[in-house]
């Protein structure tokens, strides 16, 4: 395959300059890669990272099929120095046959890994393939070695969105439910990708949700893991709780008071996942249970990221609004000063976010 050098600039998004796995046009015209300009969108901005020129709110990402076929194509043609990597057909056949060897195997799955990290045509001709069982088998292997290396390429599989639904119909859920709680500490951590990157695909998140010991799962990573395995469960847990019925079922797992805590403690992704748990009820009960909450969301509009300033004022103006004891609460902790501050922002979320709440500490509306 050519190297990065090797193929033409306009293959390469703007923002990563990487070669672009999934290129999306902005309605500026100009295209990048969609998990590039998604960060910079979630970041807040509203304007073209090229023009300059301003976006909409909800700015549409157009995905560019011309260039993603041409981006294919010339990899596949440009010719390159030998690779020692076999052709795609002979790893999987080492990969179901019996008679391989376990080194045999291991080589496998660690070149279609690599193979199919950026490419997505490689990724749909390998489960075509009927490659999945059996990368699944490896997966239940009581061998971590094989486990460990098996779990990259079901990762890499499940990011092409025709592969999420059958995946989890091939029974993944229950392989990687089992590996958060047993697993190694980076196989706990794939695990957790693993779920958020099936969880793009709606239906997903109602099937994970429904899985028995899932969300249980991953609040409990939140608490017995180290700091990667802590961020993938927040992010598959954000993932999956924009669905209704997920955020009650992560409350009922005890995950408020956990992810307070982590807040505390600097993780932002746990923030995030407040900011979609306090939209029921039953969230912003049992964050009034916890002493310290609004301290804490005060912290994060202090010093937090455009991001997690955006989630920590969503968060208090939901909790402000439903108690008058928030309220209070917050505006002893300064919130007020802090948004005074903060409606002056570039970013528009953050401003209105802060307008709102200011609205709310001055009027002091509070809904049962």
């Amino acid at each position: 395959m050519a190297t990065q050098t090797q193929l033409p600039d306009d293959f390469k998004c703007p923002i990563s300059l990487e070669v672009m796995s999934d290129p999306v046009i902005l309605s500026s015209g100009h295209t990048f890669d969609r998990a590039s300009i998604q960060r910079w969108l979630d970041s807040g901005h509203r304007t073209c990272p090229i023009t300059k020129l301003p976006l909409p709110e909800h700015p549409c990402l157009i995905p560019n099929h011309a260039l993603r076929s041409l981006i294919s194509n010339y990899t596949l043609v440009t010719p390159s120095k030998p690779q020692p990597c076999s052709h795609p057909q002979t790893l999987v056949s080492a990969l179901t046959s019996p008679s391989s060897a376990i080194g045999t195997k291991l080589d496998s799955l660690t070149h279609l890994a690599r193979l199919t990290k950026r490419d997505s045509s490689a990724r749909r001709k390998l489960t075509e393939s009927g490659a999945v069982p059996a990368v699944l088998k490896f997966i239940d292997s009581e061998d971590p070695v094989l486990q460990e290396k098996a779990l990259p390429l079901l990762l890499n599989l499940s990011l092409d969105d025709d592969n999420k639904v059958g995946l989890v119909a091939e029974g993944v859920i229950n392989r990687v439910v089992k590996i958060l709680s047993v697993g190694s500490p980076d196989c706990r951590a794939i695990a957790a990708t693993v779920i958020t990157s099936l969880a793009v695909v709606e239906v997903n998140k109602a099937t994970i949700g429904e899985y028995p010991d899932a969300i249980r799962a991953l609040v409990g990573l939140l608490v017995a893991g180290k700091g990667r395995e802590k961020k993938e469960a927040a992010t598959a847990l954000y993932a999956i709780c924009s669905y209704a019925d997920n955020r009650r079922r992560a409350i009922e797992c005890g995950a408020v008071p956990i992810l307070i805590g982590l807040s505390e403690s600097g993780l932002e992704r746990a923030m995030e996942v407040l900011g979609l748990l306090v939209k029921c009820k039953e969230g912003r009960e049992e964050m009034m249970k916890v002493n310290g909450c609004v301290k804490v969301v005060a912290e994060v509009l202090r010093k937090g990221s455009s991001r997690g300033v955006q989630y920590g004022l969503f968060t208090l103006n939901c909790l402000c609004n439903y108690s008058e004891s928030f309220c209070l609460e917050a505006r002893n902790e300064g919130v007020l000063e802090i948004c005074m501050g903060l409606v002056e922002e570039e970013n528009e979320k953050i401003k209105r976010y802060a307008g709102s709440l200011i609205q709310t500490l001055r009027g002091n509306h509070a809904i049962a």
